[in-house]
């Protein structure tokens, strides 16, 4: 093996057993951080390390342990796994529209649908966090992209946080809404999931479910979760409005909700 090999050992790797690495290429070196109910101290590294031995980690290696207080401590680590996976096999749902620009979206709109669309978000049941929402419906919009109410064919409704199902299904029907977003932050014990399914559940009560999209979006949302519990589209973190935009104006196209 020529030394230029030598150094670049990732130009011959397998991607049918993928490994982590850190500091060599294909070492199995990976980070945790955990939290323990106990005071912080050498008793807390060990017991750090033994944990993680005992998920199967070999050579771990505290390197940062925190006093949270009351006798917590937060733990950070590096350990090893031997542990891989086969990258080749791993098929994962994605939502399938090509992403268009502000000017293109409204474009579409005029051309393909003929009329302004109406979109309503919110962060919906105990969730009060409305920066996910925000950056997709408020005018001024995120990292350099408008959000929904700056684009002349959307009307868009931003209905703020910790928004009842029920009323999200009235308003959809006062404003024969086109589409919902649905922003879910908070998580903590999975409350998205059921919140989530029982908005599907009124609109299919009123008749609504097939005669609108339905997307839902937040750190924790993927779209194959989004599908499993009866959304056309999920959306997770890094989501800009042309990304939502693009999708709706499309899948109203797809399925002739003009």
């Amino acid at each position: 093996m020529s030394a230029q090999a030598e150094k670049r050992p990732w130009e011959h790797r397998d991607f049918t057993q993928v490994r982590p690495y850190g500091d060599t290429f294909d070492d199995g070196m990976i980070q945790l951080s955990f939290s323990l109910p106990v005071p912080p101290g050498e008793e807390a590294a060990e017991a750090a390390r033994q944990l993680v031995v005992q998920m199967g980690l070999t050579d771990p290696a505290v390197v940062h342990q925190h006093d949270l207080g009351e006798d917590f401590t937060f733990v950070v680590l590096y350990a090893k796994t031997k542990a891989t996976v086969d990258f080749t096999k791993i098929k994962v749902a994605k939502v399938d529209s090509p992403r268009m620009s502000f000017y293109e979206i409204n474009d579409f709109i005029k051309e393909q649908i003929g009329r302004k669309i109406t979109i309503i978000g919110a962060c919906t049941g105990t969730d009060a966090h409305t920066v996910g929402i925000d950056a997709i419906m408020n005018m001024k919009g995120y990292n350099g992209e408008y959000g929904l109410e700056r684009y002349p064919m959307v009307e868009a409704y931003n209905l703020g946080s910790q928004v009842e199902n029920e009323e999200m299904v009235a308003k959809a029907i006062e404003l024969n809404a086109d589409a919902i977003l649905v922003s879910q932050v908070v998580t903590q014990k999975d409350v998205h999931i059921p919140n989530l399914a029982q908005l599907v559940e009124l609109l299919e009560a009123e008749g609504l479910r097939k005669k609108l999209i339905l997307i839902c979006g937040g750190p924790r949302i993927s779209h194959e979760l989004a599908l499993e519990l009866g959304y056309d589209a999920g959306f997770g973190p890094g989501t800009l409005a042309p990304d939502v935009a693009s999708y709706v104006v499309q899948e109203m196209i797809r399925r002739e909700l003009k």
